[in-house]
């Protein structure tokens, strides 16, 4: 029987990175995410290392009960009721991350809970994440947050 090391797996027949995950959109990369001043969330809520989310952790808590806009000026941008915004519910998803983090400091993953206010009413829906810590393309340590049940 050969070893691993011999060459007989031979090369991947397929492999697909983190960065070709954000440019398809399946990741949403938050990791240069700023706020109105020009302040990067990620830093803010104390985390060093870059922080991705699945598309349906996107559409579950950031864009959950929005609509898509044009601007004046031809933008896309995703109104919420209630005075919510989406840097306001980005930085709530950071912050409970952290909070889950310090929790659990010598876990490669963590679970944690959010709860979204859909409608702008004050009525909050309870949205299961998990956090995962592992190396990203360049083997440096990245930060990938699913919904419960992703992988």
């Amino acid at each position: 029987m050969q070893n691993h090391d011999d060459g007989f797996w031979g090369e991947p027949i397929f492999s697909y990175s983190r960065a070709q995950a954000i440019a398809d959109g399946v990741l949403v990369d938050l990791t240069d995410a700023q706020d109105d001043k020009g302040q990067l969330l990620c830093r803010q809520a104390g985390f060093k290392i870059p922080i991705a989310i699945t598309r349906a952790v996107w559409a579950s808590t950031i864009e959950a009960g929005g609509t898509w806009k044009s601007d004046s000026k031809g933008n896309e941008i995703l109104e919420l009721k209630g005075g919510q915004s989406v840097t306001g519910r980005l930085c709530d998803l950071l912050q409970v991350l952290h909070l889950a983090c310090r929790r659990e400091v010598d876990a490669d993953r963590v679970q944690f809970q959010l709860l979204v206010d859909v409608h702008g009413d004050g009525h909050r829906e309870l949205v299961q994440l998990w956090a995962v810590c592992g190396p990203g393309d360049d083997s440096a340590p990245v930060i990938t947050v699913l919904l419960q049940g992703e992988d």
